[in-house]
């Protein structure tokens, strides 16, 4: 039987190393293809894969498995749930991986793209830019069809030029941008705040209006300090929750 194959990372040895590959694992399972097999290279396999030991392999098999996302069996081996859906909040301690994996799952609907006017409030982010590669997406769950978030992008037009629509459809920005574009990512600030849902998200995310929702800004830096995206969501607040783990190493 064919394995499921997962996307490969580079490894940051400043953060714990199971919980990148965790990450990492759960970011291609959540963004494969219908049409990719269920089943997981052994535990051996994966930790050559990824680079780490077997013994950090497990506990990063653990945490997806305890999250929904496998089921291990014995002489068996260790396979995907097809219909998980994911429910449990993302531990973010500084990893794009985590970014990717948090964003990734949904089906993506572009609802709109070109280049517009980089909004007042998002200026300071592009000093020397009156305008940007503006994106507007919709994302569904896969299995009900039911909307969760919806996302504006707004990336440097040198950076959009290379951008291919159809990877929008199927992977978040994030990934786009690093693993399609090849653009080196240094960071990512994230801000979540609580609103209430406008006109135009209550509409697209199909929620009461002023009901709540957690609005996202992230923006994405490349080694030089300079932005290379600014991502704004409104996420359904019964959908989605976020915890942030601080390290105290």
């Amino acid at each position: 039987m064919t394995s499921f194959a997962p996307d490969s990372i580079v490894l940051n040895r400043k953060l714990p190393l199971w919980y990148q590959v965790s990450q990492s694992l759960r970011a291609s399972i959540l963004g494969r293809s219908p049409r990719d097999p269920l089943r997981l290279p052994t535990e051996e396999q994966l930790a050559g894969h990824y680079g780490v030991s077997v013994l950090t392999m497990r506990q990063a098999l653990k945490e997806l498995e305890d999250e929904g996302l496998i089921t291990r069996h014995r002489r068996r081996g260790t396979f995907i749930e097809p219909h998980a859906r994911r429910g449990a909040p993302v531990r973010l301690l500084g990893s794009v991986d985590a970014i990717v994996a948090q964003q990734s799952g949904m089906k993506a609907e572009l609802l709109s793209h070109g280049t517009a006017p980089v909004p007042p409030g998002l200026a300071e982010y592009f000093p020397d830019l009156a305008e940007a590669a503006a994106y507007h997406r919709l994302r569904c769950d896969e299995k009900t069809g039911e909307p969760t978030n919806h996302a504006r992008n707004y990336v440097r037009p040198e950076v959009a030029a290379r951008i291919d629509l159809d990877d929008l459809a199927r992977w978040p920005m994030t990934k786009v941008l690093r693993d399609v574009v090849g653009m080196e990512i240094s960071r990512i600030t994230d801000t979540v705040e609580a609103r209430l849902a406008d006109p135009e998200t209550a509409r697209l995310l199909e929620v009461p209006l002023l009901s709540p929702i957690l609005h996202y800004t992230g923006i994405t830096y490349d080694p030089a300090g300079r932005v290379l995206d600014v991502a704004v969501i409104h996420y359904r607040g019964d959908r989605f929750s976020f915890t942030v783990t601080l390290d105290a190493t």
